[in-house]
């Protein structure tokens, strides 16, 4: 089986979850199978925005993004439902827990994308006969549909899975790139968004052939050092590798909202403010880290928006003190007028070991106060380790009810029974 895996390079998945909120509810109330449906914000405000559909809606030409009122035009007997975001990261854990039973390389990417290297997992098979064995489970224990793109590098994996959905499973070579890649639209290749499209076609490079050729240096005057880099990518060369830690690697953590309505009324801004903290000093927790800098974000009626910051001395996880900051800031550079949108967010996050706290005259005798204790946690942590005792906040909310429900041996049944559990609370 070693025979079949490249010598010097590598072997890329990219697992790609097809239409992953639809295929979810699908899979906790079969009865939507087969039909169009939509996940959207909620239909009574101005957050209608499609964010995913299932492959029936996109027969009538329902697009994610596209306005819920336009969506029901085109499509009458669509079904929207609101996110069940709960539902979906468990659906997202479970994913990948198959994913790591072939590979310890597994980089995800989103709640329902990852890449993995699996040069070395020859012991399962041969790399198309992995793909079908993870495909295959993920339907049969998730009752998920995937596609995998399989390639030498993660640009051509992330293409190849593109190219055949629902459920298809596309090997990608090196030398099919000017074959395959080379005639397809620029805005097709991965990577390129609509306004590099533009600059791209200004320059008169309108496929990914034209742009593998391309000057180097004219393309270095026009998009930068990422030029160089999509030019490579367009030659099917990507040396990136799978890093199971590139998802560890964040900055910043924060919540918005778009109002139901206009609000002027401040008490209620500043209601909206804490329930934003909240929400970020639970991310924060979860995440182990905290922050040390917060910045809000404030859109008006008329759309102008504006962001402030402010840092900390002290690192800081808790609502009330997320709040505090955010209140202090919105006081300072709220003009009076409506709003539209509000924002909280935690920067310049850093990780609970590594935070070191500013003791002042006012907190000194508070935190003395704890000091015996931190004491013999550290000497628990010592002697079982750093996990041995964790804040109870740390833990996810699907943790905590795995916890309480106990193992089951069927993912799928694990995280419908939680969600039937959160139906009836």
């Amino acid at each position: 089986m070693k025979q079949m895996y490249p010598k010097n390079g590598r072997v890329i998945l990219h697992v790609d979850m097809n239409s992953f909120y639809a295929s979810v509810e699908m899979a906790y109330d079969p009865s939507l199978r087969g039909k169009p449906l939509a996940i959207a914000g909620n239909p009574e405000e101005r957050r209608g925005i499609i964010v995913t559909c299932s492959y029936e809606a996109r027969k009538f030409g329902v697009k994610t993004t596209m306005p819920l009122w336009e969506a029901k035009k085109l499509c009458p007997q669509l079904i929207i439902m609101r996110p069940n975001f709960e539902r979906y990261r468990a659906a997202s854990i479970g994913m990948f827990e198959i994913l790591g039973n072939y590979s310890d390389l597994v980089e995800p990417v989103s709640i329902d994308e990852g890449y993995m290297d699996i040069t070395n997992s020859y012991a399962h098979g041969s790399p198309i006969e992995i793909a079908e064995m993870i495909q295959r489970r993920v339907i049969e224990q998730l009752d998920l549909p995937c596609s995998i793109g399989v390639a030498p590098n993660k640009f051509l994996a992330k293409m190849a899975s593109d190219m055949k959905k629902p459920m298809g499973i596309t090997i990608l070579r090196k030398r099919d790139v000017p074959a395959i890649l080379w005639p397809l639209d620029v805005e097709e290749m991965h990577g390129v968004g609509k306004k590099t499209g533009e600059k791209l076609r200004s320059l008169n490079i309108k496929t990914i052939g034209e742009l593998a050729k391309a000057n180097d240096m004219t393309l270095k005057m026009a998009l930068g050092i990422n030029g160089k880099r999509l030019k490579d990518k367009a030659n099917g060369e990507d040396n990136r590798p799978v890093d199971p830690e590139a998802a560890e690697e964040f900055k910043s953590v924060g919540n918005s909202t778009t109002l139901p309505r206009d609000i002027s009324n401040q008490k209620e801004l500043h209601k909206v403010l804490k329930e934003l903290a909240e929400k970020v000093s639970i991310r924060l927790k979860r995440k182990k880290v905290l922050a040390t800098g917060v910045s809000i974000t404030i859109r008006y009626k008329d759309r102008k928006t504006i962001t402030r910051s402010k840092k900390i001395n002290n690192p800081i996880q808790a609502t009330e003190e997320i709040f505090t900051v955010s209140k202090q800031l919105f006081q300072k550079h709220w003009n009076g007028n409506s709003v539209r949108l509000l924002g909280v967010t935690g920067t310049d996050l850093v990780e609970q070991g590594h935070a070191v706290k500013q003791l002042n005259l006012f907190n000194f005798e508070k935190e003395a106060k704890k000091e015996p204790l931190y004491h013999t946690l550290e000497k628990l942590r010592e002697k079982y380790g750093s996990k041995i005792i964790e804040n109870a906040a740390a833990l996810s909310d699907i943790q905590k009810k795995q916890a309480n429900i106990g193992t089951s041996t069927s993912f799928n049944k694990d995280f419908l029974q939680i969600n039937r559990n959160n139906d009836k609370e």
